[in-house]
């Protein structure tokens, strides 16, 4: 999947049904105006598409270990929902999505990607590994597990990630 003109790519995972963090994290992508959201898994039902069909721009969901209405979630999110790993181009950046990290080590021996956007550890991280793919896992949009809703916004452009506290918006 190619789209050339993304400059700026809005990232989450492990929402885990949270309706509102869902909303914040929609709300902060629409406002910083990125081109492009992938989701990194854990939507986990389908309802959670009322929230996500707001964004103004498109989006690509790959899954985690808890969507467990895939039917459902292929059915509401039109096509738009991947089994990991899932491979785009964004801005002229190959981009890898998974959502267990477990396997990155055996990735970079192999990569030929410039960034790997992951999850399900809940825990915000931007790094690069030793062949200079950058890392990205956004942490929990959910906020279940550690207390705080996180998302990433990255700037294709400028090759730089932010993490984003949606308590802050």
């Amino acid at each position: 999947m190619l789209h050339e003109h993304v400059r700026k790519i809005g990232i989450m995972s492990d929402s885990h049904d949270n309706l509102p963090a869902i909303r914040a994290a929609v709300d902060l992508f629409n406002s910083e105006k990125v081109d492009f959201v992938i989701h990194a898994g854990d939507l986990v039902a389908p309802f959670t598409a009322r929230e996500m069909k707001k964004l103004n721009c498109p989006f690509e969901v790959v899954l985690g270990n808890n969507d467990g209405e895939i039917l459902g979630l292929n059915r509401v999110y039109d096509g738009h929902v991947h089994l990991p790993p899932f491979e785009l181009n964004l801005g002229g950046k190959n981009i890898l999505v998974l959502h267990d990290g477990g396997l990155l080590q055996q990735i970079e021996e192999i990569s030929g990607f410039d960034v790997i956007i992951y999850g399900h550890d809940h825990k915000a991280n931007i790094s690069e590994m030793r062949n200079g793919t950058l890392l990205i896992n956004p942490g929990e949009t959910g906020g279940w597990l550690y207390g705080s809703s996180t998302v990433c916004i990255y700037d294709v452009i400028n090759d730089k990630a932010m993490i984003y506290d949606l308590s802050q918006f």
